[in-house]
């Protein structure tokens, strides 16, 4: 597969896990007319032995694209556990107070911290992470500064390309980019069907350039957008609005898995961990530093607690609870926690129970606020947050599977409440209002309020209900989605990659054409920044 745009360029693809695999791809065709290197950013992927975990991902780069050039934070892992064995406090904090200064165009430090989740354990549930002190971090943040400024220093990209926007590094990245004036583009979701189109800001905020396409397609007439128009009649007409990107994943799951099922995955967490510990012979490693290498047996208990509280809270039980026919309330969805959709959008407003309390504060007399779990994060949580979060009088805390379509949930609410969730995106295209608390897309939207202060709430909040005519605004974003992006499957790109690593499947039309497809989402960003405007 051949590129029209990218010739004779230096291009550095940002690595993590599973998300590296439809990219190898790109690597091996773009190498032919092209300078290429991948930046893996993961510290047990980089400095694991091959096992399962890394076998299809840096090891398939490594030994099947040598030509390559490969950057990883195996070097400075090295760094860390080495500097804590000299101090306790290894950081110069002198070098972080002057990175501050000039890196901090978009997130101060602490919030660049903010989109790991091994930096982040106070704030959320995953047990395999370790708490990490202040000085973990600071010396962590300047050791992938240092790291960064060597691979961008030597490597010199012309354009860094990604498929998300999580973790330290690629926070990192992206301020140095923008200082050295380098073109970094990732991956923003326009939640409409499979379209996702560049951002240029790792995806926090909304990019200027496509306020501005939203901003001319409102001038545009309705029969312009006809298309749009009419998508917008069915969605509101039809009962099912899920988006199909979805199939397949726990997000659709609304039955419990049988025993024999959670008993056979759990055989292969434990396979996958006994490869990992001992077939290859990482278990020493991890016990240098559980920040950077998470330990195997909270990890093995994770899954376990994940799989039992599923299967208790996907059928009637004593935390959920059904919603009240004829009830008027505000439909509050959840989030998965961590993922960057919070961490990154809305590193603010992570702490879902405080917002649960907010909320419930500026309700109207007699409204309720419906709260319920993300599916991802079905067995996640610790029950104890359902249970203080039912505590609140005028709080429900509704069963997750009572519905098998978010449709129903928005079209009897008052108005949605999220922090950066779908929800929103959702109830604008059915006419309904909502609130969120990051700067995502969609809030372009008419009906969609972004809140800066918890109290505006009541005020914003008492709106809900009330009339709205919004279809030329949701028009004219579903039409900038279009114009600015492409329809890539990211997920179908992932799951074909891994088939065809592993032998079970052979590259066919299809996998090439979805490849083509994000190749073709690239070539318009990176047009787009050569045309200038980004900005």
């Amino acid at each position: 597969m051949k590129s029209k745009l990218f010739k004779n360029k230096k291009i550095l693809f940002v690595c993590r896990e599973t998300y590296s695999k439809p990219l190898w791809f790109l690597a091996r065709d773009l190498k032919e007319d092209n300078e290429v290197a991948a930046f893996f950013i993961m510290s047990s992927e980089s400095k694991f032995k091959k096992c399962y975990y890394n076998e299809h991902t840096i090891y398939e780069f490594r030994e099947n694209l040598p030509d390559v050039k490969l950057y990883d934070v195996g070097n400075i892992c090295d760094e860390f556990v080495e500097g804590f064995e000299r101090s306790k406090a290894p950081a110069d904090i002198n070098f972080l107070k002057e990175i501050e200064k000039e890196y901090s165009h978009y997130k101060t430090l602490g919030l660049q911290l903010m989109s790991s989740q091994e930096n982040t354990k106070h704030y959320h549930y995953r047990e395999y992470w370790s708490v990490t002190s202040d000085e973990e971090n600071q010396y962590w943040l300047e050791l992938n500064y240092k790291n960064i400024f060597h691979i961008l220093d030597e490597f010199k990209p012309d354009v860094i390309l990604d498929l998300d926007n999580a973790e330290l590094q690629r926070t990192i990245l992206v301020e140095v980019a923008y200082k050295r004036n380098i073109p970094y583009i990732t991956v923003e979701y326009g939640k409409f069907g499979y379209y996702k189109f560049p951002s240029f800001q790792n995806a926090y905020g909304i990019d200027p350039y496509f306020k501005k396409i939203y901003e001319e397609k409102l001038n545009e007439s309705d029969e312009s957008m006809r298309e749009s128009i009419d998508y917008i009649k069915d969605f509101r007409e039809k009962s099912s609005i899920m988006n199909p990107m979805y199939k397949g994943t726990a997000t659709l799951q609304y039955e419990r898995d049988s025993w024999s099922w959670i008993f056979r995955l759990m055989h292969g967490k434990w396979n996958y961990f006994w490869n990992q510990d001992f077939t290859a012979g990482n278990l020493k490693l991890k016990k240098k530093s559980h920040m950077l290498y998470a330990k195997t047996w909270p990890y093995l208990k994770y899954y376990w607690n994940v799989y039992m509280r599923k299967r208790k809270f996907l059928v009637p039980n004593n935390v959920f609870e059904p919603p009240v026919e004829g009830e008027d309330y505000v439909y509050m969805p959840l989030h998965l926690i961590p993922e960057s959709t919070v961490f990154v959008k809305g590193p603010f407003y992570v702490d879902e129970l405080n917002l649960i309390e907010q909320v419930s504060k500026a309700l109207p007399v007699g409204w309720k606020l419906y709260v319920k779990e993300h599916q991802s994060m079905l067995g996640e949580r610790d029950p104890e947050f359902y249970k203080k979060a039912a505590e609140i009088a005028n709080v429900r805390v509704v069963q997750v599977n009572y519905y098998k379509d978010p449709k129903p949930w928005i079209t009897n609410c008052k108005g949605v409440a999220t922090i950066t969730g779908t929800g929103a995106y959702e109830a604008a295209l059915l006419g309904k209002r909502s609130i969120v608390f990051g700067d995502v897309p969609f809030s372009l939207m008419d009906g969609v309020t972004r809140i800066r202060s918890y109290e505006d709430l009541p005020k914003v909040i008492r709106e809900f209900g009330k009339p709205i005519e919004n279809t030329h605004s949701c028009a004219a974003y579903l039409e900038a989605v279009k114009e600015a992006g492409s329809e890539v499957k990211i997920n179908e790109l992932m799951n074909g990659a891994e088939e065809i690593f592993a032998g079970r499947a052979k590259e066919d039309e299809e996998f090439d054409g979805m490849l083509e497809e994000l190749l073709r989402f690239y070539e318009k960003g990176y047009q787009r920044w050569l045309d200038g405007g980004v900005r």
